[in-house]
This record gives structure tokens, C-alpha cells and sequence, in this order.
């Protein structure tokens, strides 16, 4: 009976030791550590672990540069063939994981794990020191890679994914201003910059607006500007109030501000039949960055407004075709209460570089072409529009291709209550020929979705000729039109500018002198005075503007120069001539503007007696002219314009733009006869309010 029992124990014992060994776990081994001791393989997995890391692992520049100091958490497998793959890498820069991975994929395969002998995965976390130590000096106490451990849960590394964004969110450190975000373009920001743009001896190109801080930056220090106007105490309240955006972020490879937008006034138009004038704009103002290439803008208003007499009637004018009125600049509006507006807005676009010589925009905004306060090319006086853009910046060329989605609101080009939509695409070439001289190129054209053709594809090509394209389409198929620029900067102090636009030109008709109405062109000359009669950031602007009858029009009336019943150029259309002398001062957070307009203008009377084109109208067809030669500059229902505007006003925020002003405006507007849409006025207009201004808005007609 002892026999059976101590048989019995043998068995049981046996059997244990059989099954420890049958359960036995063995880690993954590199070549050099298959002589050690099993209870050693671990420490020489890991030493080996160390020694190739601190040989192979290069720190990468923009961690050298920083002096960055932390740890690098890695999880990574060894597979069941002895494949080493990285599943996870925490790091702060990008350029750390991305060396991590390439390190390990240059690691040797090994002798997988095993477990009841057979090949199995196995898993482990490491932490490397950055900078880091050569193993042959580390102490227990100093380790540059923890001790490897199993793993069996990816959560057990990231569960703090969300703490370390957190922990690795800084200090905003002002990025939109070497970033590829737009500058806001307004005419009084612009004038703090540019007179160091338009410096002798710069490779600038100043005509394409708006421009991009990272351009401008090169002759600019915005951080600097903002750094000298700095005010307040440091509470949050104050830098928020006095110098700073509302929310700012920024972490790695990523940044964004948010600021709100404002534009409250109260005014009174001497002439109105109403007590007051009133604009009230809430909005949200986001910008941001995406790594260094990316960039990302969005503003929404909501407003509500009163103005002028002059202006609500030029608002009834450009009525859509369901008899919503549009206020000028901003678009599309409904009527609110008795005698106000309210029109909604929405502007944004992405900004993407994907080489220093290219930039890349898709939005919802305005453009710019020119130097001058206004442009013959394309303005910003219409509404907002969907637009795709191209800059491209190399040698002494800057080269912008700018491709548009527009709509046509009249009644008598809709159908089913559907706005008409309408093409527009334009290519602009500046050449900086010298130190002195700048000469630009421009060309664009016009069509609409006739035959169903949608975007035309043959405009689609940034370097060609548009007025060739228009013929192998079809004469009526687009409306093409060309003209050139350019800038002579005298000295540092004064620049002279131009423009001419060619509509339609008859060369044997100019020989004829007979003043042909086919001679559709017009012109602009100005000069610049910065830091006039030796006074530091005043800037004095003379402009001439003369724009020939039927320029802009066509005789398919949809294939005009115009957007939401807006001229995409000059805000009189045509038909016209034009002086304006300007003047801008600053002063720390201190501004003033003052402005002179004096214009004559050709209206058409249209009456039953009559209702001829005279050529202002860029909206008419030209079938309807009224001849063929004699055509003059203010012909039909001559008109003397005089408009005087003087602005003044304090900074708030230089960064957000926020502002208190108080702006006068004196409007005489004398026509020869008076009719509906020509109404005798001497409006004297007062506005006192605040505003953030992000955007030209004018009321100069």
C-alpha cells in the first residue's frame, strides 16, 4: 500500500513539472544573446535594444534647435516570424516619431518568443530619453530605455492621449503672421505697409491683393507693430481687451485664434426722411494653421442695417429677382422692419503651400488687382464669391490665376426662381523689369453655362491667351478682355501707378477720329506720396480714373462685368471720369483718413421718350446704344459727383482690428435731369460707432 502511494506521489509530481515545462515561456532573442543564460535573456534583449537605438538614432534638427528635452514612448510587437513592428509612437514632434520608426525598421529580424514552444507575439512598451545617453554610462538610477515589458492592452500607453495634448499646448507665439493666411484687406491697414513693399531695390509684388502674411513679412515686422502698441495690465481682461485675440492655441503642428466681430454704428443723413441710420454686426472670426503649410480662415456675420438715403435707394435698385434687395458689398439681403436691411455674410477660404513658389487658395471672398484705390482690372466692391487661387512667385515674376463661380439675380435671366450662374477667370503677370519699374499683364474673361457647358475647361489653362479661346468657342460665347499696368517707384518716398483696360478696340475707327463706340477702354494714373512733407506714416494718394462708354457691357447681357448686380471692376461701371486725392495718417493707435472725390457720370434717362443706352449701364445691352460715333465720356444724362469723407478713430486692438470711429461723409450728386434711378441729393451722412475691420466697404457713388 506504501509502494502505491509513493508511486502515486511520483506520478503527480511529474506530471507538474511536465506541464511547467510544457508552459514554459520564452522571450524573443537576438542572435548575440542565443549563448546566455535563460534567465538572462531578457537583460541582453534589452541591452542590445539600447546599443543599436544610440547608434543608429539621429536627432532630428528641429529638436536640436529647440534644445527639447523628454521622453519618447514606443509600443512595439515582435511577430511570430521575429519581425520587429512599431505600433504607437508618443512624441512631440513629428519629425521624433518619424525617426523612431525608421530606427527600428532598420533593426535585424530575431528568434521570436515562443510559447508552449511554438511561436507567439509578443509586445512591449519603451521609453527613450531624448537627448540620449550611451548606454555604456548608464546607472541603475539612469536609464535611457526603461526595461522592456509585456503588454497586452494599447490602452495601457495612451490612456492619457488626452492629458498630453493638453500638456504640450503653449503659449501662442503669433504664427499668423509668417503663416499663409490673408491679410484683411482694407485700404487703411494696407497704407501701414505700403511704403517698406514699394522700397527701391525690393523683388515685391504689390498689384494682387489680398496678400499672404508670409510676403509681406520679408519687408514688414507685424510683430514688431503689434509689440509697440502693447497697453493694459497683464490681467486676462486686459490683454484680451487691449492686445491680444479672444482664444488662442496653439500646440504641435497646429494653431488657431478666434476673435468676435463687431460693426456697431449710429449715425444721421441730414437729408433722410428718418431719425437715424444704425448697423449692427455680430460675428465670429476664426483663423488657423496646420502644420507649416496649411492654413484655414472663416468669418459669419449677422447684421442688420440702416443708411443713407442715398444708399437705401441704390440697394432697391440692385433688387434680385424675387425683390430682395442686395446691399452693396455684402450681397443679397431681406428687408427688416419697415426701412432696414438684413443681410447675412459669409467669407472663407483654405490657404495651402506645397512649395515656396506656389499658393493655393479655395474660398468664399473678394479679390484685388491693383495699386491704386480703385481697379479697372477687378475690385472688391461686389459681393462676396466662390473663387479658386493660384500665386506663383519665382525669379521677377509673380503670377496669379484667379478662377470664379458668379451669379446673375435679374428678373429677365432666371428661370424658376434660380439665379443665373456665370464664369469668370482671369490671369495677372507682374514682372518686376528693374528696382524701378513693375509691369503687369492682364487678361480675363466672361462666359455662362450656355449649352450646358458648365466651367469651361479651356480656361482652365493658366498660360494662355483667353482672347483666342473666345473665338474658338464662339464670338457671343464669352466676353474676353485684356489690359496692363504699371508701377515706377521715383524714390522711396513716391511711386506713380497705372492701368489701362481694353474692352473692344477698332484700330481703323481711332485712325478716323470719330470717337467710335467700339473704342471700349479706359485708363488710370496716380501717385503716392509716403511720409509727405517729411511727417512720418502720412501717406497722400492722388488717382485719375476715366472709363470710355460700353465698357464692361456686352450685347449678351449676362456676359457682362458684373456679379450679383455689382460691377466686378470699378464701382461707377463706366461711362465716366474721376479725381480722387487721399490722405492717411497713424499715430501709435491713432488714425485718420481723409478723402476727395470729384466725378462726372453718364446716366441713361430712361423714359419712353428716352430709353437709348448712353453706355453707363454695364447691365445693358450694347445693341440698344445709341449710335455709333460721337460716343463721349459723360454722354446721356450728365452728372457732377462730389463726395468728401473724413475718418477718425482709436485702435482698440491691433489684433483683431477692433476700433472706435466717428466718420462725416458730404455727398453732392447733380444730375442733369432727374429721374427714378437719378435723384438729385446733398446728403451730409454722420456715423460714430465701433468696428472690426476686416474689409473695404464703400458708399463713394
Amino acid at each position: 500500500m506504501k509502494n502505491c502511494f509513493v508511486i502515486l506521489f511520483l506520478f503527480c509530481v511529474g506530471f507538474t513539472i511536465a506541464q511547467d515545462i510544457d508552459t514554459y515561456e520564452k522571450t524573443p532573442i537576438f542572435l548575440e544573446c542565443e549563448d546566455q543564460p535563460i534567465n538572462m535573456l531578457k537583460v541582453c534583449f534589452n541591452n542590445k535594444l539600447n546599443a543599436f537605438i544610440y547608434k543608429s538614432f539621429q536627432v532630428p534638427q528641429i529638436v536640436n534647435d529647440d534644445s527639447y528635452k523628454g521622453d519618447v514612448k514606443v509600443l512595439f510587437e515582435v511577430d511570430k516570424e521575429g519581425v520587429i513592428n512599431v505600433l504607437y509612437v508618443d512624441a512631440v514632434y513629428e519629425e521624433l516619431q518619424e525617426e523612431i520608426k525608421r530606427v527600428f525598421n532598420e533593426l535585424p529580424k530575431i528568434t521570436p518568443g515562443t510559447y508552449n514552444g511554438k511561436p507567439t507575439y509578443f509586445q512591449y512598451a519603451l521609453s527613450i530619453k531624448i537627448p540620449l545617453v550611451d548606454p555604456a554610462i548608464i546607472t541603475n538610477e539612469e536609464q535611457i530605455i526603461q526595461q522592456p515589458k509585456q503588454v497586452t492592452d494599447l490602452n495601457a500607453l495612451v490612456s492619457n492621449e488626452y492629458d498630453s495634448i493638453n500638456k504640450n499646448t503653449v503659449k501662442y507665439e503669433k504664427l499668423e503672421y509668417s503663416s499663409q493666411l490673408n491679410i484683411p484687406f482694407t485700404h487703411t491697414y494696407y497704407a501701414r505697409f505700403d511704403q517698406q513693399m514699394n522700397g527701391l531695390g525690393t523683388n515685391s509684388h504689390t498689384a494682387a491683393k489680398p496678400f499672404i502674411y508670409d510676403e509681406v513679412s520679408k519687408y514688414y515686422d507685424f510683430k514688431a507693430e503689434k509689440a509697440a502698441l502693447v497697453k493694459g495690465s497683464d490681467s486676462w481682461w486686459s490683454r484680451k481687451l487691449w492686445n491680444e485675440h479672444l482664444v488662442e492655441v496653439q500646440g504641435k503642428e497646429y494653431w488657431f485664434v478666434v476673435d468676435p466681430i463687431l460693426d456697431l454704428q449710429v449715425g444721421k443723413d441730414t437729408e433722410a426722411d428718418f431719425n437715424s441710420t444704425f448697423n449692427n454686426t455680430r460675428g465670429i472670426f476664426i483663423q488657423g494653421g496646420l502644420g507649416k503649410k496649411f492654413n484655414f480662415s472663416a468669418s459669419v456675420y449677422e447684421s442688420q442695417g440702416r443708411f443713407a438715403q442715398y444708399f437705401n435707394q441704390y440697394i432697391e435698385e440692385l433688387r434680385a429677382s424675387n425683390n430682395e434687395p442686395v446691399v452693396p458689398g455684402r450681397g443679397v439681403s431681406k428687408r427688416f422692419k419697415d426701412d432696414a436691411y438684413d443681410y447675412p455674410v459669409a467669407e472663407a477660404y483654405l490657404s495651402y503651400t506645397p512649395a515656396k513658389f506656389i499658393n493655393l487658395q479655395f474660398g468664399h471672398g473678394k479679390n484685388f488687382i491693383g495699386d491704386g484705390y480703385r481697379s479697372l482690372f477687378q475690385s472688391d466692391v461686389t459681393s462676396p464669391y466662390p473663387f479658386l487661387k493660384l500665386n506663383t512667385k519665382f525669379w521677377k515674376i509673380k503670377y496669379t490665376n484667379t478662377y470664379m463661380w458668379l451669379r446673375d439675380i435679374r428678373a429677365e435671366v432666371n428661370e424658376d426662381g434660380a439665379f443665373l450662374t456665370k464664369y469668370m477667370a482671369n490671369h495677372y503677370l507682374s514682372w518686376n523689369v528693374s528696382k524701378r519699374l513693375n509691369i503687369g499683364l492682364f487678361e480675363s474673361v466672361m462666359w455662362a453655362n450656355d449649352n450646358n457647358r458648365g466651367f469651361d475647361i479651356n480656361y482652365l489653362n493658366p498660360v494662355i491667351f483667353y482672347r483666342a479661346i473666345e473665338f474658338e468657342t464662339g464670338q457671343d460665347a464669352g466676353n474676353a478682355i485684356v489690359g496692363a499696368s504699371a508701377k515706377y517707384k521715383w524714390n522711396n518716398k513716391v511711386n506713380l501707378y497705372g492701368q489701362f483696360i481694353l474692352d473692344e478696340f477698332s484700330l481703323n475707327d481711332v485712325k478716323a477720329g470719330n470717337k467710335s463706340w467700339k473704342n471700349k477702354f479706359g485708363y488710370q494714373i496716380g501717385v503716392k506720396y509716403f511720409d509727405a512733407f517729411k511727417v512720418d506714416n502720412l501717406l497722400l494718394q492722388f488717382e485719375y480714373n476715366r472709363v470710355r462708354p460700353y465698357t464692361y457691357s456686352h450685347n449678351t447681357i449676362v456676359l457682362n462685368y458684373a456679379h450679383n448686380n455689382q460691377p466686378m471692376a470699378h464701382l461707377w461701371g463706366a461711362n465716366f471720369s474721376e479725381a480722387i486725392v487721399i490722405g492717411r495718417y497713424t499715430y501709435k493707435r491713432w488714425f485718420g483718413d481723409v478723402k476727395f472725390i470729384y466725378g462726372k457720370r453718364g446716366f441713361d434717362f430712361n423714359t419712353p421718350e428716352d430709353n437709348a443706352f448712353y453706355g453707363g449701364d454695364i447691365y445693358r445691352s450694347e445693341v440698344d446704344r445709341i449710335g455709333d460715333i460721337n460716343i463721349e465720356v459723360g454722354q446721356g444724362n450728365t452728372t457732377n459727383v462730389f463726395h468728401t469723407e473724413f475718418q477718425g478713430g482709436y485702435i482698440i486692438n491691433p489684433v483683431s482690428n477692433l476700433r472706435l470711429f466717428t466718420n462725416i461723409s458730404y455727398r453732392n450728386f447733380d444730375p442733369q435731369a432727374e429721374t427714378a434711378s437719378t435723384l438729385k441729393s446733398n446728403t451730409v451722412w454722420f456715423n460714430i460707432g465701433i468696428r472690426t475691420d476686416l474689409f473695404n466697404w464703400y458708399n463713394d457713388f
